[in-house]
């Protein structure tokens, strides 16, 4: 293979000693300094950006360091490490600073971006993970940032609704999974939705869940961190991601992470009164929830993919259409499901999640075959489930071994109804229904049962839209 053409180089001073640095078309940075060896930087990978000090030019990089630390705390898969020459004349730098500008500026990197930070999500420590982890490395990539603090829940969802987002490259969740639900559901929302849900979210983990950054990170090896995400914004590589529309009646809600009912619904929610115990807080409930362990009445419906359809029996199922409306936003996707069989789970359940990614939380493997853009939903059901296999199979899901349990049935789909009942030892009383770590339906006399839900508890339909949404992700 012939060499890669060299865009410019130069003789420069490198700590005072004479040395050559030289770019090529391919992005390859090259350090030559006498009786050392070559030093070698890949632009689209490890370089940030650049700033020009007097007669120095400072390349800013990252390198991978070989141990990192987990969501929410600093640290990660990188650390920055500045490479600093002196040009011989004034043309040289501006030279050698125009051809690296182009070179960058070729990779089409994010220039400006609104930026959600929640400061009561988890610990309540996104404020300071983006002080001190965040906005630093965008402003060494030279990002112009228009920062927005939420002030409360579905904050971010008003402000994205409404805003002009046409001046930006992209979306900026520091947060747990919550805003980037909310951003999501407000952009869909717009009249104008197939235009700016073009635009590319990312995720900054800061809070408890973290479920889609740890899911996208894990994919390619990478620490679940914000330093980690931060970079993989900055390169600005992205990957598409389904979207799910839950449906009752004329009301929809857009999903991105999971659905849930049963088990673990009731934990997701109930253990909310535990908030103070941050991430601890899952498994403290979820002991108590299986020592008193619940069953619920009811019945799913599904639309199995290609290879699963010896789960469950066979039913007669439409998908129930609701007279067209006049409204702006998007309306889920256009299904043609007419001609083919659905298939039936009956109750009692355990629990019933639906997942759209494969991490639930970053200590949480739901779903381990999930892909971000294959058109189907992952479906785990758990049934006729003892208490100390219960108990074991909760300790499994940090390593996904937990859909090998005789108890689990763990299949994909690409429709999905739900027709959720009544606890089996109480017939007066009902459960939650969980849509991406929120109450999407409460039924009667359930935590906090006074509350007002999107929905009501009753049957609800879900389908998938492939590939509708774009996340920035590390290149795969």
């Amino acid at each position: 293979m012939a060499p890669a053409e060299v865009i410019v180089v130069d003789l420069v001073l490198i700590d005072g000693e004479l040395g050559m640095v030289k770019l090529t078309a391919d992005g390859v940075l090259e350090a030559i300094e006498y009786g050392e060896p070559s030093r070698y930087w890949t632009v689209k990978k490890d370089v940030l950006g650049f700033v020009v000090e007097g007669k120095y030019i400072r390349i800013k990089t990252v390198v991978e360091r070989e141990e990192g630390i987990c969501c929410g705390e600093f640290g990660g898969d990188y650390s920055r490490k500045d490479f600093v020459f002196e040009p011989f004349s004034e043309d040289a730098k501006n030279r050698f600073c125009f051809k690296l500008r182009q070179y960058l500026d070729s990779l089409g990197r994010p220039k400006r971006l609104l930026v959600f930070v929640n400061p009561f999500g988890g610990k309540k420590s996104a404020i300071k993970i983006f002080e001190k982890e965040v906005k630093p490395l965008f402003e060494d990539a030279d990002i112009q940032l228009d920062v927005q603090e939420t002030k409360y829940q579905l904050h971010a969802k008003e402000m994205v609704r409404s805003m002009d987002v046409s001046k930006y490259d992209g979306i900026v969740c520091v947060s747990g999974d919550g805003v980037l639900v909310e951003v999501v559901n407000g952009l869909l929302q717009r009249a104008d939705w197939q235009t700016v849900f073009k635009l590319p979210i990312g995720v900054i983990p800061a809070g408890t869940g973290n479920g889609m950054i740890k899911s996208l990170l894990d994919a390619v090896g990478l620490q679940c961190c914000a330093n980690s995400a931060t970079i993989s914004i900055i390169r600005g590589h992205t990957r598409s991601l389904d979207v799910a529309t839950i449906s009752q009646g004329n009301t929809k809600f857009f999903s991105v992470l999971m659905l849930a009912w049963g088990l673990v619904a009731d934990i997701d929610i109930e253990s909310e009164k535990f908030r103070w115990m941050g991430s601890a807080r899952m498994d403290f409930y979820a002991v108590q929830r299986i020592i008193s362990l619940r069953q619920y009445n009811g019945r799913v419906l599904f639309l199995p993919a290609p290879g699963f359809e010896s789960y469950g029996q066979p039913t007669s199922y439409r998908l129930y259409k609701e007279p067209p409306v006049k409204a702006l936003g998007y309306q889920g996707p256009d299904t043609k499901f007419e001609d083919v069989e659905w298939r039936e789970i009956k109750g009692p359940f355990v629990s019933v999640w639906l997942h759209n990614v494969p991490w639930g939380a970053e200590n949480n493997l739901v779903a381990p075959a999930a892909k971000f853009s294959d058109g189907f939903l992952d479906l785990i059901v758990v049934k006729n489930c003892p208490k100390l296999a219960l108990l074991s199979l909760m300790t499994q899901i940090s390593e996904g071994t937990h859909v090998q349990s005789p108890y689990v049935a763990y299949l994909k789909v690409k429709a999905f109804a739900l027709e959720p009942g009544a606890l089996v030892d109480e017939p007066d009383k009902e459960g939650i229904i969980d849509a991406d770590g929120e109450v999407l339906a409460r039924g009667r006399r359930t935590y906090k049962c006074e509350q007002i839900a999107l929905m009501s508890y009753d049957k609800l339909q879900i389908t998938v839209d492939q590939g509708l949404a774009t996340l920035f992700s590390p290149e795969y």
